[in-house]
């Protein structure tokens, strides 16, 4: 087997999506391999977290992450030339050219929704995330996508062969240990006078809350508990200041893992109707706490979640006339399929075969 370098900047950011999924992969991957594995992980010397791993060697840098673009493009390729090996990396970014080696691209949004992107801020970050699209699907020695609808626009999009990509989705098991927190519904008390449906996710523009908007002006009776914040790079969607209006919606911004758990148990549904998703964890979660999940029939959602959800149109237009009362009576399969399918042990298991491949 090559030798295997990590990139480690995930362990300079918050424990959040691909972070997440990186650390947890990680983790158990590292009960997979032997000390006859060259695998090492290449740590930031102001790291957030520093990993306690049995098989997976740390090589710890003299200088801290400052820049990112600098640590993924320059710093991943100065070690991997230094010790020989080929770079892993989780963050759909990588260092350029033939060092780019095993990278993973979560999905394609920039490419696939430039409307989004309308600041000079938000198209710097797209045309940086184009960049980074390019030279993956040019350059890596294989790519990783989190689900075959991935799969099926990166080839699209940037002509790249099948037999370079493999599909290793994400996981839930990090909501096992995580501890539910009740203290949120003092700080709401609406939420335990009436049933409520809970939408996760950050405030941008993918995740749709135009068509939350748009159903809870029509349906007033009906109550919304909506968490997140906008992402660092802007994306606050105008809809915004429309759920700001209305008194059945209640806007709760940063949310702990904990008060998520909560909230998940004790809604009505999670309604996720993102029009834009790789992979899609948050029904995942809520679906491992036994919540009904309501999402939108696009991107890769049918795909991971098939019979186990409801849905709904993404398209904004039909928000008015969905009823999600009536929408929840109708029967679907048990998640157990879906839970036992979609796990991160799966995924360090198809990561190490990808590995041994090279």
């Amino acid at each position: 087997m090559v030798s295997i370098l990590i990139n480690g900047n995930f362990l300079c950011r918050n424990l959040t999506g691909i972070e997440r999924f990186a650390w947890e992969v990680c983790s158990r991957l590292d009960t997979l391999i032997t000390d006859a594995d060259d695998v090492k992980i290449l740590v930031p010397v102001n790291a957030k977290r520093f990993p306690a791993f049995q098989h997976i060697k740390p090589v710890i840098t003299k200088k801290p992450l400052k820049s990112f673009p600098k640590w993924d493009m320059c710093t991943v390729s100065a070690y991997c030339k230094k010790l020989k090996a080929t770079a892993l990396n989780f963050s759909n970014t990588a260092p350029l050219g033939k060092r780019c080696g095993i990278s993973f691209i979560h999905d394609i949004y920039a490419h696939d929704f430039p409307r989004d992107f309308t600041s000079l801020k938000e198209k710097l970050i797209r045309a940086y995330s184009l960049f980074h699209y390019k030279n993956i699907a040019r350059n890596a020695k294989r790519i990783a996508v989190v689900s075959e609808f991935s799969k099926q626009q990166l080839m699209r999009a940037y002509r790249v062969q099948e037999e370079k990509i493999r599909v290793i989705p994400n996981g839930w098991e990090h909501f096992e240990s995580v501890q539910e927190d009740d203290a949120l519904f003092d700080r709401f008390p609406a939420l335990k006078e009436k049933p409520f449906y809970f939408t996760l996710g950050s405030l941008s523009r993918r995740k749709n809350l135009a068509w939350i908007a748009a159903y809870a002006k029509a349906h007033q009776s009906e109550h919304f508990a909506i968490s997140g914040k906008a992402i660092s790079g802007g994306f606050v969607p105008p809809e915004l200041e429309v759920l700001k209006s209305l008194p059945n919606v209640t806007l709760l911004g940063y949310v702990t893992d904990g008060e998520v758990k909560a909230l998940m148990k004790k809604c009505r549904a999670f309604v996720f109707p993102s029009y834009y998703e790789g992979f899609g964890i948050p029904p995942l979660e809520a679906l491992s706490v036994g919540s009904p999940i309501i999402i939108s029939k696009s991107a890769s959602l049918p795909e991971i979640y098939g019979k186990a959800a409801h849905y709904i149109d993404a398209d904004v237009s039909t928000a008015v006339k969905t009823d999600l009362t009536a929408l929840l009576t109708e029967p679907v399969e048990a998640a157990q399929t879906v839970l036992e399918t979609y796990t991160y042990q799966h995924a360090a298991e198809k990561l190490y075969s990808l590995i041994k491949e090279l």
